[in-house]
């Protein structure tokens, strides 16, 4: 394909990217479903009562959501011009490296998040039979979401009048709270990650992108709508976490209050079950690019042609994460930390789009998304960037812990995996006096593995 010309040598090509594995078997509901079951998860029934708390006000929380809508096509727009010119599993680690040649595989650094045994043993012994529980449980979401829409009783003398009464007037919050915005509508790049695998990738991303973020953005207008048709500003704000067992309890008693976290529960498991999908195909092709250390068995297709492996490697760090890190502040401090290195990413991404026009203005495009929208993308990333360390009102940001903490520690996160590189690509070879040099393997089902080997300098 086209898009190959600006590969470097020894770079694994399109048709050997693709090779092993099932094969593509994900049509345009099963990709669409994909995209859903990312972004709806807990994210919508809980982070509106921090939003609300941070910003003060009705009408600020709104425009933060529908701000986020418009920064999440933004960003898919962005996605698809580039996705559909490296139609490859991967998403940002193909179009970063497609880029930025040095310093190589620097960028491909990331941190899977939360997954479950069963969720791992599913897909790596069963994955055809995971696709579909996949899809079924983002038909419940979709109806959890249609149901707070049509249940929710307008009452303007609750919290639509004066909207913007309460507001705060500080720049810091704002940008909290949209990571927090941000949090539930992570998930329109999912495709991306898994295009080896989706049929006719070009034409399925371009529908199912815009399909799926469509359809979960309405729906989470209507639901915060609803969700302030039935409490008051202050009543959200203290409601705890899952703001929508708050909802329903109000409106329809305790009874049904406790089906309904029975039913977000399983939209959570609907998460955690798309996203080690998606993040093991990314682990995947890590250990394809010969970033990983024992590249052959992380890139594995063992033992039913989906990469076992890589939902191992996906697994590990879950499992350390949700037995070590205690509770209280820790759900929105992980949204927080999650957000900032995501926005620093995807910073790089937008630059780099940017530089395809610039360097290769004649490449092919299946898609091209107008100039203002990866403009206003970029602008967005740059306010996430810098406004968490404006001093919030009374010092104080949405935790017990410093409001700059998760900045730093976004920021150290991709330090670390920097550090990493440095030494294994450049200190290493430099102390023991050789050279990494690149060479390609085949494992039994075709899936063919880059290698680093040391050759000794002269």
């Amino acid at each position: 394909m086209e898009a190959e010309k600006i590969l470097e040598p020894r770079e694994l090509s399109f048709d050997e990217d693709t090779r092993g594995g099932l094969g593509r078997h994900l049509g345009l509901t099963s990709t669409t479903f994909l995209i859903i079951g990312r972004i709806i998860g807990t994210g919508i029934f809980s982070t509106p009562s921090s939003i609300t708390a941070s910003v003060g006000s009705v009408g600020a929380a709104l425009m933060l959501w529908v701000l986020g809508g418009l920064l999440s096509f933004a960003g898919l727009c962005v996605w698809l011009e580039l996705g559909c010119m490296f139609p490859r599993s991967g998403g940002e680690k193909v179009y970063l490296e497609a880029v930025y040649k040095r310093p190589k595989l620097l960028a491909t650094r990331g941190i899977a998040v939360g997954v479950m045994v069963v969720v791992t043993i599913m897909h790596t012994f069963a994955p055809n039979a995971g696709v579909g529980v996949m899809n079924s449980l983002v038909a419940i979401k979709l109806a959890i979401l249609v149901f707070i829409t049509i249940t929710g009783v307008p009452d303007p003398q609750i919290s639509f009048r004066k909207t913007f009464a309460g507001s705060v007037m500080s720049g810091g919050p704002y940008a909290t709270a949209l990571f927090k915005v941000l949090n539930p509508y992570s998930g329109w790049n999912n495709a991306a990650y898994v295009l080896n695998e989706v049929k006719r990738p070009v034409h399925t991303l371009k529908i199912a992108g815009p399909l799926g973020l469509g359809i979960c953005t309405l729906l989470y207008m209507f639901a915060n709508v609803a969700y302030f048709s039935a409490a008051t500003p202050q009543e959200i704000s203290k409601s705890g976490i899952t703001l929508a067992s708050f909802f329903v309890g109000r409106v329809f008693g305790l009874t049904a209050r406790r089906v309904i976290s029975v039913f977000i529960a399983l939209s959570a498991l609907g998460n955690v079950i798309t996203v080690t999908f998606a993040q093991s195909r990314v682990n995947q092709e890590l250990a394809k690019e010969g970033v990983l250390p024992f590249g052959k068995f992380w890139a594995s297709n063992w033992p039913k042609e989906a990469p076992g492996a890589g939902l191992l490697l996906h697994f590990i760090p879950s499992f350390i994460v949700i037995v070590a890190i205690p509770a209280g502040d820790v759900f929105n401090f992980i949204l927080d930390v999650e957000g900032y290195p995501a926005s620093i990413i995807n910073l790089f991404v937008v630059l780099a789009l940017f530089i395809l026009r610039h360097t290769c203005p004649d490449l092919h495009r299946p898609f091209k998304t107008w100039i203002i929208v990866p403009f206003f993308f970029l602008i967005a990333q740059g306010f996430l960037l810098t406004a968490p360390f404006l001093r919030p009102p009374g010092g104080k940001g949405d935790t017990s812990l410093p409001y700059w903490l998760y900045p730093i520690v976004g920021i150290t996160v991709l330090v670390v995996g920097g550090t990493w590189w440095l030494v294994w690509r450049v200190v290493w070879s430099e102390l023991g006096k050789f050279e990494w040099v690149e060479t390609k393997a085949s494992l039994r089902d075709g899936t063919v593995v880059t290698e680093f080997e040391k050759r000794k300098v002269a």
